[in-house]
């Protein structure tokens, strides 16, 4: 379920890479099969999250992505008034008020808590 919950986010707001891995790790505590197809997985997003705190620009870029994330998720759930220059239905204009809105904001919080773990776990600690 997580990971076809997921699989639609990638097309839809939302967290769907982390579903998907997260459906794979549920997967993984019974099949080795998924286990099998985790592990590179793992090891990438690893490999990932410690580069993305090296230095204090990549720092800052993700946690200027991560508020746009909140941001937007805001904007996006309590509605703007359809513009001028829109060229479709006003009705398409930010369609799924707080539904899309809440998983953008989701998104945005798991990013953050991503950025915070990653700087705890990764970043070298200056000698006392």
């Amino acid at each position: 379920m997580l990971v076809a919950a997921g699989v639609a986010a990638l097309v839809l707001p939302g967290p769907g890479l982390l579903l998907i891995a997260a459906g794979m790790a549920l997967l993984a505590m019974r099949y080795e099969w998924a286990r099998k197809l985790l592990r590179p997985i793992k090891r990438q997003a690893m490999h990932l999250a410690r580069q993305s705190v090296q230095t204090w620009p990549r720092v800052a870029f993700s946690l200027l992505v991560s508020g746009l994330l909140v941001g937007l998720g805001i904007l996006w759930g309590i509605g703007l008034p359809v513009p001028r220059w829109w060229p479709a239905n006003p009705r398409w204009w930010l369609f799924g008020g707080w539904g899309t809105g809440a998983t953008l904001l989701a998104s945005g919080v798991v990013a953050l808590g991503t950025i915070i773990y990653s700087f705890r776990r990764f970043r070298p600690r200056a000698p006392s």
